[in-house]
Protein backbone atom coordinates (compact mmCIF):
# COMPACT_ATOMS: atom_id res chain seq x y z
CA UNK A 1 0.00 0.00 0.00
CA UNK A 2 1.17 3.30 -0.82
CA UNK A 3 0.69 6.90 -0.50
CA UNK A 4 1.18 8.64 -3.57
CA UNK A 5 -0.85 7.83 -6.63
CA UNK A 6 2.37 7.40 -8.63
CA UNK A 7 3.79 4.27 -7.09
CA UNK A 8 0.32 2.95 -5.49
CA UNK A 9 -0.10 -0.74 -6.21
CA UNK A 10 -3.36 -0.34 -8.39
CA UNK A 11 -3.22 3.21 -9.05
CA UNK A 12 0.14 2.89 -10.74
CA UNK A 13 -1.07 0.88 -13.89
CA UNK A 14 -2.40 4.62 -15.12
CA UNK A 15 -0.29 7.04 -13.29
CA UNK A 16 3.00 5.34 -12.50
CA UNK A 17 6.11 5.81 -14.80
CA UNK A 18 8.68 3.13 -14.00
CA UNK A 19 11.80 4.47 -16.34
CA UNK A 20 11.43 8.00 -14.45
CA UNK A 21 9.99 6.48 -11.17
CA UNK A 22 13.37 5.01 -11.00
CA UNK A 23 15.24 8.13 -10.98
CA UNK A 24 13.73 9.47 -7.80
CA UNK A 25 13.99 6.02 -6.36
CA UNK A 26 15.98 5.89 -2.59
CA UNK A 27 18.73 3.88 -4.20
CA UNK A 28 19.13 6.74 -7.64
CA UNK A 29 18.96 9.41 -4.68
CA UNK A 30 21.99 7.75 -2.68
CA UNK A 31 24.21 6.94 -5.53
CA UNK A 32 23.62 10.41 -7.30
CA UNK A 33 24.63 11.78 -3.25
CA UNK A 34 27.85 8.95 -3.38
CA UNK A 35 28.63 10.47 -6.75
CA UNK A 36 28.63 13.93 -5.07
CA UNK A 37 31.07 13.14 -2.23
CA UNK A 38 33.63 11.40 -4.80
CA UNK A 39 33.41 14.28 -7.03
CA UNK A 40 34.28 16.54 -3.92
CA UNK A 41 37.45 14.78 -2.50
CA UNK A 42 38.71 14.32 -5.94
CA UNK A 43 38.55 17.87 -7.32
CA UNK A 44 40.06 18.62 -3.63
CA UNK A 45 42.57 15.99 -4.37
CA UNK A 46 43.04 17.81 -8.03
CA UNK A 47 44.03 21.02 -5.93
CA UNK A 48 46.59 19.40 -3.39
CA UNK A 49 44.27 19.58 -0.53
CA UNK A 50 43.60 16.38 -0.12
CA UNK A 51 46.86 13.18 -0.56
CA UNK A 52 45.74 11.65 -3.77
CA UNK A 53 45.35 8.03 -2.42
CA UNK A 54 42.71 9.12 0.58
CA UNK A 55 40.67 10.69 -2.96
CA UNK A 56 41.11 7.00 -4.65
CA UNK A 57 40.32 5.24 -1.33
CA UNK A 58 37.03 7.20 -0.94
CA UNK A 59 36.25 6.97 -4.79
CA UNK A 60 36.15 3.35 -4.64
CA UNK A 61 33.98 2.87 -1.35
CA UNK A 62 31.58 5.64 -3.09
CA UNK A 63 31.16 3.46 -6.26
CA UNK A 64 30.43 -0.09 -4.50
CA UNK A 65 28.75 0.96 -0.64
CA UNK A 66 25.20 -0.01 0.72
CA UNK A 67 24.34 1.75 3.26
CA UNK A 68 22.39 0.80 6.29
CA UNK A 69 19.14 2.39 4.96
CA UNK A 70 17.62 1.51 8.30
CA UNK A 71 20.14 3.95 10.14
CA UNK A 72 19.54 6.57 7.60
CA UNK A 73 15.72 6.58 8.59
CA UNK A 74 16.48 6.77 11.98
CA UNK A 75 18.66 9.40 11.81
CA UNK A 76 16.86 11.38 9.68
CA UNK A 77 13.86 11.66 12.22
CA UNK A 78 16.18 13.10 14.57
CA UNK A 79 18.78 15.09 11.92
CA UNK A 80 16.17 16.25 9.43
CA UNK A 81 18.40 15.46 6.60
CA UNK A 82 19.48 12.15 5.83
CA UNK A 83 22.73 13.48 5.00
CA UNK A 84 24.79 13.46 8.48
CA UNK A 85 24.35 9.64 8.92
CA UNK A 86 25.15 8.95 5.44
CA UNK A 87 28.85 10.79 6.42
CA UNK A 88 29.09 8.76 9.11
CA UNK A 89 28.36 5.55 7.73
CA UNK A 90 30.88 6.25 4.37
CA UNK A 91 33.68 7.48 6.66
CA UNK A 92 33.17 3.85 8.76
CA UNK A 93 33.34 2.33 5.74
CA UNK A 94 36.89 4.15 4.24
CA UNK A 95 38.28 3.51 7.51
CA UNK A 96 41.91 4.47 8.61
CA UNK A 97 43.19 8.27 8.02
CA UNK A 98 41.23 8.75 4.33
CA UNK A 99 37.80 8.76 6.39
CA UNK A 100 39.03 12.11 7.83
CA UNK A 101 38.86 13.37 4.12
CA UNK A 102 35.13 12.39 3.14
CA UNK A 103 32.94 15.24 3.06
CA UNK A 104 34.99 18.20 3.87
CA UNK A 105 33.83 21.67 3.07
CA UNK A 106 30.45 20.30 1.82
CA UNK A 107 27.23 20.50 3.56
CA UNK A 108 23.67 18.21 3.60
CA UNK A 109 22.50 20.37 1.43
CA UNK A 110 25.17 20.76 -0.92
CA UNK A 111 24.64 17.00 -0.94
CA UNK A 112 21.28 17.07 -1.40
CA UNK A 113 20.64 19.55 -4.07
CA UNK A 114 23.03 17.96 -5.97
CA UNK A 115 21.57 14.90 -5.99
CA UNK A 116 18.42 16.14 -6.95
CA UNK A 117 19.76 18.28 -9.95
CA UNK A 118 21.64 15.43 -11.12
CA UNK A 119 18.86 13.10 -11.26
CA UNK A 120 16.61 16.05 -12.60
CA UNK A 121 18.71 16.50 -15.67
CA UNK A 122 18.43 12.33 -16.66
CA UNK A 123 14.60 12.99 -16.18
CA UNK A 124 14.71 15.86 -18.35
CA UNK A 125 16.67 14.12 -21.27
CA UNK A 126 13.71 11.44 -21.28
CA UNK A 127 11.29 14.35 -21.56
CA UNK A 128 12.83 15.25 -24.32
CA UNK A 129 12.70 12.12 -25.94
CA UNK A 130 8.97 11.79 -25.37
CA UNK A 131 8.08 15.46 -26.30
CA UNK A 132 10.08 15.26 -29.68
CA UNK A 133 7.91 11.33 -30.27
CA UNK A 134 4.80 13.48 -29.66
CA UNK A 135 6.20 15.85 -32.24
CA UNK A 136 6.77 13.75 -34.65
CA UNK A 137 3.74 11.67 -33.86
CA UNK A 138 1.39 14.79 -34.62
CA UNK A 139 3.38 15.59 -37.42
CA UNK A 140 2.29 11.95 -38.88
CA UNK A 141 -1.53 12.26 -38.04
CA UNK A 142 -1.16 16.14 -39.71
CA UNK A 143 -0.13 13.79 -42.82
CA UNK A 144 -2.70 11.11 -43.05
CA UNK A 145 -5.88 13.49 -41.48
CA UNK A 146 -4.30 17.08 -41.92
CA UNK A 147 -6.67 17.70 -45.07
CA UNK A 148 -9.98 16.60 -43.81
CA UNK A 149 -12.88 18.46 -42.48
CA UNK A 150 -12.83 19.85 -38.89
CA UNK A 151 -15.60 21.96 -37.27
CA UNK A 152 -14.15 24.72 -34.80
CA UNK A 153 -16.05 24.99 -31.48
CA UNK A 154 -15.25 28.09 -29.22
CA UNK A 155 -16.98 27.75 -25.88
CA UNK A 156 -17.56 24.36 -26.60
CA UNK A 157 -20.36 25.35 -29.61
CA UNK A 158 -19.57 24.73 -32.84
CA UNK A 159 -18.46 27.92 -34.81
CA UNK A 160 -16.58 27.29 -38.43
CA UNK A 161 -15.57 24.90 -40.82
CA UNK A 162 -11.75 24.32 -40.54
CA UNK A 163 -9.39 21.57 -40.69
CA UNK A 164 -7.86 19.05 -38.88
CA UNK A 165 -4.39 20.24 -39.22
CA UNK A 166 -5.56 23.68 -37.34
CA UNK A 167 -6.57 21.50 -34.88
CA UNK A 168 -3.33 19.24 -34.55
CA UNK A 169 -1.19 22.81 -34.94
CA UNK A 170 -2.63 23.71 -31.89
CA UNK A 171 -1.68 20.96 -29.84
CA UNK A 172 1.58 20.17 -31.64
CA UNK A 173 2.71 23.84 -31.02
CA UNK A 174 3.24 23.88 -26.90
CA UNK A 175 5.02 20.53 -27.17
CA UNK A 176 7.61 21.38 -29.50
CA UNK A 177 7.95 24.67 -27.51
CA UNK A 178 8.13 22.98 -24.12
CA UNK A 179 10.64 20.27 -26.00
CA UNK A 180 13.21 22.84 -27.18
CA UNK A 181 13.22 24.95 -23.47
CA UNK A 182 13.76 21.07 -21.48
CA UNK A 183 16.43 20.60 -24.27
CA UNK A 184 18.27 24.01 -23.05
CA UNK A 185 17.53 23.58 -19.37
CA UNK A 186 20.85 24.40 -17.20
CA UNK A 187 21.44 22.30 -14.19
CA UNK A 188 23.94 23.40 -11.74
CA UNK A 189 25.71 22.16 -9.03
CA UNK A 190 24.34 23.60 -5.59
CA UNK A 191 28.01 23.91 -3.56
CA UNK A 192 27.93 26.58 -0.69
CA UNK A 193 29.33 24.42 2.18
CA UNK A 194 28.08 25.49 5.32
CA UNK A 195 26.58 29.21 4.89
CA UNK A 196 27.37 29.16 1.25
CA UNK A 197 30.48 31.10 1.76
CA UNK A 198 32.92 27.78 1.10
CA UNK A 199 35.07 29.16 4.03
CA UNK A 200 36.65 25.91 4.52
CA UNK A 201 38.34 26.21 0.40
CA UNK A 202 39.71 29.42 1.15
CA UNK A 203 41.37 30.48 -2.55
CA UNK A 204 40.71 27.03 -3.75
CA UNK A 205 36.69 27.43 -3.64
CA UNK A 206 36.18 28.03 -7.19
CA UNK A 207 38.47 25.46 -8.62
CA UNK A 208 36.81 22.79 -6.28
CA UNK A 209 33.34 23.86 -7.23
CA UNK A 210 34.41 23.99 -10.88
CA UNK A 211 36.00 20.10 -10.94
CA UNK A 212 32.75 19.29 -9.42
CA UNK A 213 30.35 20.52 -11.80
CA UNK A 214 32.93 19.12 -14.29
CA UNK A 215 32.75 15.53 -13.00
CA UNK A 216 29.16 15.41 -12.35
CA UNK A 217 27.75 16.68 -15.59
CA UNK A 218 26.32 19.87 -14.17
CA UNK A 219 26.71 24.03 -14.56
CA UNK A 220 29.59 25.42 -12.43
CA UNK A 221 27.42 28.39 -10.85
CA UNK A 222 27.56 30.22 -7.69
CA UNK A 223 25.73 28.63 -4.52
CA UNK A 224 21.64 28.73 -4.49
CA UNK A 225 20.58 27.02 -1.32
CA UNK A 226 18.47 29.91 -0.23
CA UNK A 227 17.52 31.16 -3.76
CA UNK A 228 15.20 28.82 -4.81
CA UNK A 229 13.95 30.32 -8.05
CA UNK A 230 15.55 27.44 -10.00
CA UNK A 231 13.27 24.59 -8.20
CA UNK A 232 10.11 26.96 -8.70
CA UNK A 233 11.09 27.71 -12.55
CA UNK A 234 11.44 24.00 -12.89
CA UNK A 235 8.20 23.35 -11.30
CA UNK A 236 6.61 26.17 -13.93
CA UNK A 237 8.39 24.31 -16.66
CA UNK A 238 6.91 20.75 -16.37
CA UNK A 239 3.37 22.44 -15.29
CA UNK A 240 3.70 23.85 -19.09
CA UNK A 241 4.29 20.17 -19.99
CA UNK A 242 1.31 18.71 -18.76
CA UNK A 243 -0.72 21.66 -19.24
CA UNK A 244 -0.27 21.24 -23.33
CA UNK A 245 -1.15 17.77 -22.83
CA UNK A 246 -3.89 18.72 -20.67
CA UNK A 247 -5.70 20.75 -22.83
CA UNK A 248 -5.46 17.96 -26.05
CA UNK A 249 -6.58 15.51 -23.46
CA UNK A 250 -9.65 17.35 -23.05
CA UNK A 251 -10.51 18.10 -27.03
CA UNK A 252 -9.73 14.48 -27.27
CA UNK A 253 -12.44 13.52 -24.91
CA UNK A 254 -14.87 15.76 -26.29
CA UNK A 255 -14.46 14.73 -29.25
CA UNK A 256 -14.88 11.07 -28.10
CA UNK A 257 -18.19 12.09 -26.92
CA UNK A 258 -19.61 12.98 -30.31
CA UNK A 259 -17.72 9.90 -31.91
CA UNK A 260 -18.01 11.20 -35.28
CA UNK A 261 -14.61 13.14 -35.70
CA UNK A 262 -12.34 11.00 -33.85
CA UNK A 263 -12.24 6.80 -33.45
CA UNK A 264 -10.00 5.39 -30.28
CA UNK A 265 -8.64 2.29 -29.94
CA UNK A 266 -8.04 0.53 -27.06
CA UNK A 267 -10.43 2.80 -24.81
CA UNK A 268 -11.38 1.35 -21.01
CA UNK A 269 -14.30 -0.88 -20.24
CA UNK A 270 -17.23 -0.25 -17.79
CA UNK A 271 -18.39 -2.18 -15.52
CA UNK A 272 -22.15 -1.04 -15.85
CA UNK A 273 -21.97 -0.74 -19.77
CA UNK A 274 -19.69 -2.87 -21.77
CA UNK A 275 -20.46 -1.37 -25.21
CA UNK A 276 -18.49 2.04 -23.89
CA UNK A 277 -15.12 2.89 -24.74
CA UNK A 278 -13.79 5.29 -22.22
CA UNK A 279 -11.29 7.90 -23.16
CA UNK A 280 -9.23 6.91 -19.99
CA UNK A 281 -5.72 8.36 -20.74
CA UNK A 282 -7.38 11.47 -22.34
CA UNK A 283 -9.06 11.99 -19.12
CA UNK A 284 -6.01 11.75 -17.37
CA UNK A 285 -4.17 14.21 -18.81
CA UNK A 286 -6.87 16.82 -17.96
CA UNK A 287 -6.38 15.77 -14.29
CA UNK A 288 -2.34 15.62 -14.10
CA UNK A 289 -2.49 19.02 -15.92
CA UNK A 290 -4.67 20.24 -12.90
CA UNK A 291 -2.70 18.63 -10.38
CA UNK A 292 0.95 20.02 -11.68
CA UNK A 293 -0.91 23.58 -11.83
CA UNK A 294 -1.81 23.49 -7.80
CA UNK A 295 1.51 22.16 -6.77
CA UNK A 296 3.41 24.78 -8.57
CA UNK A 297 1.80 27.26 -5.86
CA UNK A 298 3.28 25.16 -2.94
CA UNK A 299 6.41 25.29 -5.07
CA UNK A 300 6.56 29.41 -4.69
CA UNK A 301 5.71 29.42 -1.07
CA UNK A 302 9.22 27.60 -1.05
CA UNK A 303 10.82 30.60 -2.29
CA UNK A 304 10.25 32.08 1.47
CA UNK A 305 13.69 30.31 2.60
CA UNK A 306 14.78 32.20 5.24
CA UNK A 307 18.53 33.41 5.85
CA UNK A 308 21.17 30.89 4.74
CA UNK A 309 19.00 27.86 5.06
CA UNK A 310 15.19 26.86 5.80
CA UNK A 311 13.94 23.48 6.79
CA UNK A 312 10.39 24.18 6.50
CA UNK A 313 10.92 25.62 2.81
CA UNK A 314 13.35 23.16 1.88
CA UNK A 315 11.05 19.88 3.17
CA UNK A 316 7.86 21.51 1.16
CA UNK A 317 9.94 21.02 -1.90
CA UNK A 318 10.63 17.31 -1.03
CA UNK A 319 6.68 16.84 -0.63
CA UNK A 320 6.32 18.64 -4.00
CA UNK A 321 8.66 18.44 -6.57
CA UNK A 322 9.01 14.40 -7.07
CA UNK A 323 5.43 14.59 -7.30
CA UNK A 324 5.78 17.24 -10.16
CA UNK A 325 8.07 15.31 -11.94
CA UNK A 326 6.10 11.99 -11.90
CA UNK A 327 2.55 13.72 -13.14
CA UNK A 328 4.80 15.10 -15.99
CA UNK A 329 6.23 11.84 -16.92
CA UNK A 330 2.91 10.13 -16.54
CA UNK A 331 1.33 12.30 -18.75
CA UNK A 332 4.18 12.00 -21.33
CA UNK A 333 3.49 8.66 -21.45
CA UNK A 334 -0.11 8.86 -22.04
CA UNK A 335 -0.16 11.20 -24.63
CA UNK A 336 2.07 9.49 -26.51
CA UNK A 337 -0.25 6.29 -25.80
CA UNK A 338 -3.54 8.50 -26.60
CA UNK A 339 -2.38 9.38 -30.06
CA UNK A 340 -1.24 6.11 -31.07
CA UNK A 341 -4.60 5.00 -30.35
CA UNK A 342 -6.30 7.84 -32.88
CA UNK A 343 -8.08 5.23 -35.70
CA UNK A 344 -9.39 8.18 -36.87
CA UNK A 345 -9.74 12.12 -37.28
CA UNK A 346 -12.00 14.45 -38.83
CA UNK A 347 -14.67 13.90 -40.73
CA UNK A 348 -14.71 10.62 -43.08
CA UNK A 349 -13.70 11.39 -47.21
Amino acid sequence: MSIAAFDHPLLSGLLGDDEVGALLSVEADIRAMLAFEAALVRAQAGRGLVPLVAARRIGEICGTFNPDIVRLKQATATDGVVVPELVRQLREAVGGEAAAHVHVGATSQDVIDSSLVFRLKAAFSIFVNRLDGLVRKLHVLDEAYGHRAFMGRTRMQAAIPMTVSDRLHSWRTPFAHARDRLACQVFPLQFGGAAGTLEKLGTEAEAVRALIAQEMGLTDTLQWQSQRGYIADIGHLLSLVTGAAGKMGQDIALLAQGGDEIALSGGGTSSAMPHKQNPIAAETLVALARFNAVQVSALHQSLVHEQERSGAAWTLEWLVLPQIVMATAASLRLSLQTLDSIAHLGAKT
